[in-house]
């Protein structure tokens, strides 16, 4: 587990890339993120059998701010469309219509969005999207993380 020290202005404390991974969708996926605090970096990254893509991107959120111990400023970067804009737009919707989206269809990934509100809840995150593959470090080192966690078909 860190421990982060709050700071006194917005300056991010912490800065989180995260990115997941599947081979085949669904398929086996992997996740992976690296945070980064001062000159400290951590990697994670996992993977599951059977999953699709949008999970993995949600898990690696997850999982980067799951390990935080304290409230943190956070800038947290990510290349899933569906997660930026599920977090900050269409979230407060699904919770006003429990968790439902359009012709009272359910939220998919509804578990994983439930965790990830909360957590969202315990930080001040700036959630930011970057493109995939435009060369961006901390990106490109947690597509490779993902893609290595992907466990492979001989298990």
């Amino acid at each position: 587990m860190l421990t982060m020290k709050k700071q006194s202005n917005r300056t991010p404390e912490v800065v989180i890339y995260t990115d997941g991974a599947c081979s085949g969708n669904p398929g086996p996926g992997g996740w992976g993120a690296v945070l980064k605090f001062g000159e400290h970096a951590k990697e994670l990254s996992g993977g599951e059998q059977e999953t699709t893509n949008n999970r993995m991107e949600l898990a690696a959120a997850i999982q980067a701010l799951e390990i935080l111990r304290r409230r943190c400023a956070i800038d947290l970067f990510t290349d899933s469309t569906y997660v930026k804009n599920g977090i900050t737009v269409w979230l407060p919707r699904w919770k006003k219509n429990n968790w439902t989206r359009g012709k009272n269809q359910a939220v998919r990934n509804v578990d994983l969005w439930k965790r990830l509100d909360q957590l969202n809840a315990k930080h001040d995150i700036n959630w930011k999207w970057v493109a995939s593959h435009s060369g961006n470090e901390g990106n490109e080192r947690a597509d490779e993380l993902a893609r290595n966690a992907i466990p492979s078909n001989s298990n």
